[in-house]
């Protein structure tokens, strides 16, 4: 079944600094939507490089935080980042469970995203078909989640790849994160749901290429989630690229000295030589 997003842009005009535009962003789609006990408005928040410098790719990046929070330095700092090397970023506010939001809300959010770039490609100076998505840690779940069970919505919303940071996998098993899985889907989720948002059980051979990364002895996330996702792709003749660091706290975002950011922007200049 098709489902439609309807968009409202509520502010065009350039401002100074590397924002140029922020938006609101609505999603309509067949069947009810999930219900929070507030109603702030999904925004993404747009980071534009110089004309000169542009790859014509486009990063839609989630921010982590547990589905509870999202965090700025994976968010604005990815994208500030991702700009100085020529590539458009997209940040997202999306439904977050301490408003009482659940999923299918934040899979909507992103979903949306992407087609409201998609569709307004020609203004950002990308390329459609260079459109993919990025989040760390909670927001690395819904990466996976959305480069996976795009398919239940449309498939002209298939990101073009997907980038994932010390992510959130599993929730479903021994490595799941239990307060993510608790802000995504309630107190006491069924079984059956807490698979249907486990996306190494969702790959399937139209999933986009993925670039991963992790360290060994995180934490708060273990690093078999990202093994996990891997290995899945690998078993569907996926193209991915996953690595692993030996040593490094949760959440660490760009301040790493591991140099993944560079091999990111290797990676995506290889995806669309």
């Amino acid at each position: 079944m098709r489902r439609t997003f309807l968009f409202f842009l509520t502010v065009c005009a350039v401002i100074l600094g590397p924002i140029i535009a922020s938006a609101e962003l609505t999603s309509t789609i067949h069947g009810s939507l999930a219900q929070g006990t507030t109603n702030p408005k999904p925004k993404i928040e747009v980071y534009l490089p110089k004309q000169p410098d542009r790859t014509e790719i486009g990063v839609v990046i989630l921010p982590g935080g547990g589905y509870q929070g999202l965090a700025g330095h994976e968010g604005k700092d990815y994208a500030e980042y991702l700009q100085g090397q020529g590539i458009a970023g997209f940040v997202v506010e999306y439904r977050l469970g301490r408003n009482g939001f659940h999923h299918p809300a934040m899979l909507e959010d992103a979903l949306a995203a992407i087609q409201t770039v998609r569709n307004r490609a020609v203004e950002f100076g990308i390329d459609p078909h260079k459109v993919g998505i990025m989040g760390s840690s909670a927001g690395g779940h819904l990466t996976a989640h959305t480069v996976t069970a795009y398919v239940d919505y449309a498939k002209d919303l298939r990101p073009d790849f997907g980038i994932l940071c010390y992510p959130v996998i599993e929730m479903d098993g021994a490595f799941t994160h239990a307060g993510s899985r608790r802000n995504l889907l309630g107190d006491d989720p069924t079984r059956e749901l807490r698979r249907s948002v486990s996306p190494e059980l969702r790959v399937n051979a139209d999933t986009p290429p993925c670039f991963i990364w992790h360290t060994a002895d995180d934490p708060v996330v273990p690093v078999e989630n990202s093994m996990l996702f891997a290995m899945a792709l690998q078993r569907h003749g996926i193209p991915f690229e996953l690595h692993v660091y030996p040593h490094g706290r949760h959440g660490l975002g760009l301040k790493s000295n591991f140099g993944w950011e560079d091999s990111l922007v290797r990676w995506l200049g290889e995806l669309f030589k």
